[in-house]
């Protein structure tokens, strides 16, 4: 059986499985090959009638106008240049409404979005695609061509078209050097998940500590396989002898820094600047690769390479068109992929509340509680949170519990609250409530503020029921929490009035929209 694509959203590079993206691959490879033959090529053209809408509100040129030509190579394509500089975002108007305004002039569109904010392809795809099942308009695709320093998958597409060409479509192995600004290039940063169309992954991370790689991003190669080196500048890179045959340089973000950053700028780009001198350490049928454009002035790769066996970069750069041309003939319809792998979704559920665990209750137990900081609240009935913040200090153990009491509430009702040593030496808190039972909301916003927790249910002086909880797969629907990312569609400061949303990836919540991890402490406002 075949399915399309139409209606899928690229908002990462892991919204295409593997088996997908080795199809688009597979794809390209075979329009390049038709187009050099001077071959029947038509097959790979859009045949029923699509709007395609291109809007970059943040500047581009190579990006914005590979997917101008790509999309005009589909005929039956009606393409739609948006023009960001006098747009209604300038007045403030939400994403959701001008996307749902452009959604409504065809029966299917495909937007290309380009923006500053971070997260707007994953909000369009689920706020635009519930505006067209209202009006039974098709759901719209969208394309991310970057949003801010979070992804740019169909960069990080043709990145690794280009890595499997020069490797004569073989996947079985990558050794690869990423070099320059790994803190804000969000190319660099869709390759943590692009890079898995590999079997055997190597990654060597080349810059200086300020702008290496950021923790979660390595945890995250790890996490995949890879093995993961750092090395801070390319002098010491090729002091080794097991330096990669593939380099990818990218340009120091400068527009992304902060002033402290920017006063060290020189000596950060001089670390991951290319010299003549290095030539002769450089292994023969080395490539190197940048996504570009390469500043006017030392130029991360000097010019003088430009003629060298080294230059991988304009290849990189033509193959742009090629991969855009079959993404959006993949997107329009045109060609099908036999039983293709489910979307990938950043979504959990959790509907029959499996974070919270019944737990054993010890024949006996009584409402009674040891003598506290803060005193004793025997109960006959109602709810006991205990081991809240367990083997934490008194003073991190108290601020939970307060923390607690604001965001469930608990000031107004008659209860009390108090820190002891547990009976392996470690401090631990409680919060006891007199003739109230939380519901199960409750709960769920309590497993986020302060997992592992115990919440007891007294009845008659004795433990009812008794529950351990975990940290829960995803946190929503909270008004009280916010993504801590200021560039973040989400973040309130932005205006846009997008509720923040959390997925649990290993002791993480992670941003479902900008792919910020946070720990659980951090996403409560209060």
């Amino acid at each position: 059986m075949k399915k399309d694509f139409r209606s899928r959203t690229l908002a990462v590079i892991r919204d295409f499985s593997i088996e997908e993206q080795l199809f688009l691959y597979h794809q390209t490879k075979i329009l390049k090959e038709k187009w050099r033959k001077k071959e029947d090529i038509s097959e790979f053209q859009i045949k029923d009638p699509v709007n395609i809408y291109i809007v970059f509100v943040e500047p581009s040129t190579r990006t914005k106008e590979s997917f101008i030509n790509a999309a005009k190579f589909h005929k039956n394509a009606r393409v739609n240049i948006f023009d960001s500089e006098h747009s209604s975002f300038n007045k403030r108007e939400s994403y959701v409404d001008t996307f749902n305004m452009l959604t409504s002039y065809g029966d299917y569109s495909i937007f290309i979005v380009r923006t500053r904010l971070e997260g707007v392809p994953r909000l369009l795809k689920k706020k635009v695609g519930e505006f067209a099942d209202r009006h039974g308009i098709k759901r719209p695709a969208f394309i991310n061509g970057g949003d801010g320093r979070h992804e740019h998958p169909t960069q990080e597409l043709l990145d690794e078209y280009t890595f499997l060409e020069h490797k004569n479509f073989d996947n079985s192995h990558i050794k690869i050097a990423l070099i320059g600004d790994l803190l804000h290039g969000r190319t660099v940063h869709s390759k943590v998940d692009g890079l898995r169309i590999f079997k055997n992954v190597e990654v060597d991370l080349i810059a200086p500590e300020e702008i290496q790689m950021p923790q979660h991003y390595v945890d995250k190669m790890e996490r995949n396989g890879f093995k993961v080196k750092k090395y801070e500048s390319i002098d010491e890179y090729l002091s080794t002898d097991e330096t990669a045959d593939i380099w990818y340089f990218t340009r120091l973000q400068l527009e992304r820094m902060g002033e402290d950053m920017l006063e060290k700028a020189e000596s950060l780009k001089k670390a991951v600047t290319f010299r003549e001198d290095m030539l002769h350490k450089v292994k023969e049928g080395t490539k190197f690769y940048h996504p570009l454009p390469r500043p006017k002035i030392n130029p991360e790769i000097p010019v003088f390479l430009d003629d060298s066996p080294l230059n991988g970069w304009e290849t990189q750069a033509m193959n742009g068109y090629w991969v855009r041309v079959v993404l959006l003939s993949m997107l329009g319809g045109a060609i099908e992929m036999e039983t293709p792998t489910e979307q990938n979704e950043i979504e959990n559920k959790d509907d029959e509340y499996k974070f919270i665990i019944p737990a054993k209750i010890t024949h006996g137990t009584k409402g009674v509680l040891k003598e506290g900081k803060r005193g004793i609240k025997p109960i006959d009935n109602g709810t006991v949170i205990d081991h809240i913040a367990k083997g934490k200090s008194p003073e991190e153990i108290y601020s939970t519990i307060v923390k607690i009491r604001k965001i469930l509430k608990l000031y107004d009702c008659d209860s009390a609250d108090g820190i002891f040593r547990s009976a392996d030496g470690n401090y631990k808190g409680y919060i006891s409530l007199p003739d109230r039972y939380l519901s199960k909301k409750e709960i769920k916003k309590l497993s986020a503020i302060s997992p592992n927790t115990t919440v007891n249910i007294i009845k008659d002086s004795s433990v009812k029921e008794k529950y351990r909880i975990k940290l829960p797969p995803k946190i929503y629907n909270f008004e009280e929490i916010s993504c801590k990312n200021e560039n973040c569609i989400t973040n309130p400061k932005n205006g846009e009035g997008v509720p923040s949303s959390f997925v649990r990836i290993g002791d993480k919540l992670v941003c479902e929209y900008c792919e910020t991890p946070h720990d659980y402490g951090e996403i409560w406002t209060i």
